[in-house]
């Protein structure tokens, strides 16, 4: 099994994508143990301050040579510099916000997966014909479960995450299942900013833990 299709399998049996930044890179390694002890096997690392490329170089390092089978992703990802810069730096797949054709066009070129970011039934169409197997669906609060209940049947070859405004609770995550998802991007609702900001790291090992059972509970 190549990349692509370890992470298409791997992005929907986790069922939770956990992304975040931190300017500090022993803080961001951190809660990468922190997620990686919860049984999480890939995140999403954002591409939001000038530290995020040394930031995301060394948690390849680490990744490659103390946690087995994990995968790192890089988001935020707005054009083909960042893509290829990241992609140079390890990144396994990439993610944006929007349809970024040129972003596209780099990770096709390295045989990497990308999912775009897509807020409209012609962006996802768009994506679709470039390729697309995953659609971030974002902002996801602004878009609900209700959205892609009545897009779903239009697009029975792809699969759905919602990232923004995603709560740990019973009724967030199992909504956006109910409605179809194959994932959840969990942001600043698991991975606050006093949760970095506190070295609160079992805390959220615990409460990674729960968004899973939550997302399995649901399915």
């Amino acid at each position: 099994m190549d990349k692509k299709d370890a992470i298409l399998k791997l992005i929907p049996a986790q069922g939770i994508l956990p992304l975040y930044f931190n300017k500090d890179a022993e803080v961001s390694v951190a809660i990468l143990h922190a997620l990686y002890a919860a049984g999480i096997k890939t995140i999403e690392y954002t591409n939001r301050g000038e530290a995020a490329l040394k930031n995301f170089a060394r948690l390849r390092e680490v990744c490659d040579k103390e946690l087995g089978g994990m995968y790192l992703g890089v988001g935020t990802i707005k054009d083909a510099a960042n893509a290829q810069a990241f992609i140079d730096a390890g990144a396994d797949y990439i993610i944006s916000p929007g349809l970024v054709e040129d972003a596209i066009a780099v990770a096709d070129k390295s045989k990497i997966l990308w999912l775009p970011g897509c807020m409209t039934p012609t962006e996802i169409i768009k994506a679709e014909q470039l390729g697309a197997k995953i659609i971030k669906l974002f902002p996801g609060n602004i878009l609900g479960p209700t959205f892609l209940s009545g897009i779903k049947t239009l697009f029975p070859n792809l699969l759905f995450m919602p990232t923004g405004g995603v709560e740990l609770t019973k009724e967030s995550i199992g909504g956006w299942f109910k409605a179809g998802v194959c994932a959840v991007g969990m942001g600043s609702q698991l991975i606050s900013n006093a949760v970095m900001d506190g070295k609160q790291y079992k805390e959220l090992t615990e409460a990674t833990k729960q968004a899973i059972a939550i997302v399995n509970a649901s399915r």
